[in-house]
């Protein structure tokens, strides 16, 4: 009984890490701007080093004209503040999770056995004890700062949105997932394990500290997935990747600590067997499942069609039935251990899988699955979608004349809007309309969730379509512009060559961000009627409140 209830603990606090993301997401995409002056850098740039800066109240301009940031704005700290405490949860879990992994749940005897070898009295022990923990933490939180220190601040937000990237992400998580389900072992070199080993004997702190560095590489084949897949679920800002592995490192280092401090509890813990490899099982579908946001995200922003809607939703479903078979004992990978019977707890974990796999099914017929909205590919590459003749979520033939980039750009909900910023301004002064930007990107997982969960609203819908001319514009679109389009981009500091710089410096430059979901509410003559303009907004009654606002001041003019 006790397995079963470990196993339905873990499956718990996995199943959550769709919320946690998105609410990790919604803080980090929070709007943070600059002053006019700030140059904001591409990556790979030969400037990318000195742009890893958002956010700055002041700059100064050194003898030979480079732009420094001088101090930072207390209300641009909040979000990413916000954020990191979330991403300290998610690190906590992971490493909770990580412990009933069979790479480290086994660890604990040999912990034990370390420690009360050596225990010459309790207060020692004890103190031996503490040492080993904040040696588990300095290991991971020194493998953060490493992580930091080569891809930077703003590289890794910067690439986060790159399509090769995520294609390599997308790649890395099939591996890890495909190691998870027991194909292969991602193991570091046996060497080096030998020799942390050997050094784990010697007597004083170095002993200590060489057994928290042989855990850390022993557990490597279930930690690397685990740690890898939190960095990636979340916008990485400066210290993301600290607090990942400081959060990571405490969960295993307090547990391990309180074991070989108090070894009595080794009494109360299940004995190993395969109820630990259907954990890793488990988190192999996971994995899976998630690699498929990374490939969606490029295959989005280069347009290649390979993976719509109802393509993304079948696998998901295959999956999530997959799994349901599995925990029923069904299906028996090659590490895993006879199942003689089916115990209550892992049968309702197996309904809950079977009821996610039931509610993705309308999906594929064009239902608006809002739970999921965020992660999955938007309605517009669905090729079917029952009732799209009067739907509200499809594309209907407009009577104008074709806007530019509308071939292979959309705006969901039905919303017969603009995909450039002067075709929609020129517009909006024909029809005397105030104009409403919505700078937004193929893998923005909040601005998904805004147009599910926001958008979809009648109040708002109604507004968007009657009372403003919409224009989405796509940051990260990776369609190329035509050569006479293209042009060098000081604020960004590389060359415009492609629809999503295009939009990304016009950003820049006229509203000092880069961050998306961003809402600019302009009159026909591209002022700002509501200043500061929104990014992130899950209450739908502040959203009409600037909805309202920004018509009200369009009437004063």
């Amino acid at each position: 009984m006790k397995k079963v209830l470990l196993l339905l603990l873990f499956v718990s606090l996995f199943t959550t890490l769709p919320c946690v993301n998105s609410f990790a997401a919604k803080t980090q995409d929070t709007v943070a701007t600059v002053p006019d002056d700030l140059t904001f850098t591409e990556v790979g740039s030969a400037a990318d080093s000195v742009a890893n800066s958002t956010v700055a109240t002041d700059l100064k301009k050194d003898t030979v004209g480079k732009k420094v940031v001088s101090s930072v704005t207390k209300k641009a700290n909040d979000g990413p503040k916000q954020s990191l405490w979330v991403t300290f949860g998610l690190g906590l879990l992971a490493g909770i999770a990580a412990f009933f992994l069979p790479c480290i749940f086994p660890m604990v005897p040999l912990t034990v056995g370390f420690f009360t070898k050596r225990a010459e009295s309790k207060a020692k022990g004890i103190r031996s004890a503490i040492i080993y923990g904040l040696s588990i933490i300095i290991i991971y939180v020194g493998l953060g700062v490493i992580i930091t220190l080569v891809w930077g601040a703003s590289a890794l937000n910067e690439i986060s949105t790159d399509g090769f990237f995520n294609i390599f992400i997308f790649l890395i998580l099939i591996v890890f997932g495909i190691s998870f389900l027991g194909a292969f072992e991602i193991t570091l070199p046996s060497s080096l394990v030998n020799k942390l080993d050997a050094k784990s004997d010697s007597k004083g702190l170095s002993g200590i500290f060489f057994m928290a560095a042989t855990l850390a590489v022993v557990s490597f084949s279930c930690t690397g997935p685990l740690i890898g897949t939190s960095l990636v679920a979340i916008n990485t800002d400066l210290l993301t990747p600290v607090v990942v592995m400081f959060g990571f490192s405490l969960s295993l280092a307090f547990i391990f600590t309180m074991f070989a401090i108090f070894p009595s509890l080794m009494t109360g813990l299940p004995k190993s067997g395969g109820w630990l490899n259907s954990i890793k099982v488990f988190l192999g579908f996971l994995e899976l499942g998630l690699a498929l946001k990374f490939l969606s995200t490029a295959d989005l922003a280069y347009h290649w069609g390979i993976l719509d809607r109802e393509v993304f939703l079948a696998i998901w479903i295959a999956l999530a039935v997959i799994l349901g078979v599995y925990l029923l004992g069904k299906i028996k990978f090659s590490h895993d251990s006879d199942l003689p019977y089916v115990s209550v707890p892992r049968l309702f974990i197996a309904t809950g899988v079977f009821v996610f796999a039931i509610y993705l099914v309308p999906g594929l017929w064009g239902a608006p699955l809002k739970a999921v909205s965020a992660l999955v590919p938007p309605l517009s590459t669905q090729d079917f979608v029952i009732g799209q003749e009067s739907g509200a979520n499809t594309q209907t033939a407009p009577s104008h004349a074709k806007r530019k980039y509308a071939e292979f750009l959309h705006i969901p909900h039905n919303i017969d809007g603009f995909f450039d910023y002067e075709e929609a301004l020129a517009y909006a002064k024909q029809v005397n309309k105030p104009l409403f930007l919505d700078f937004t990107g193929h893998g923005c997982v909040n601005c998904r969730e805004m147009e599910a969960r926001v958008w979809s609203d009648p109040r708002v819908l109604k507004k968007l379509k009657e009372d403003y001319i919409v224009v989405s514009l796509y940051t990260d679109d990776k369609t190329d512009l035509p050569d006479a389009e293209q042009f060098d981009s000081k604020v960004l500091s590389t060359r415009v060559n492609t629809i999503g710089k295009k939009f990304k410096h016009l950003q820049a430059e006229k509203f000092n961000t880069i961050s998306q979901p961003y809402y600019v509410l302009l009159d026909t003559k591209g002022n700002e009627l509501v200043s500061p303009p929104i990014g992130v907004e899950f209450n739908i009654e502040k959203y009409l409140q600037y909805l309202d606002k920004g018509l009200s001041e369009f009437a004063k003019k």
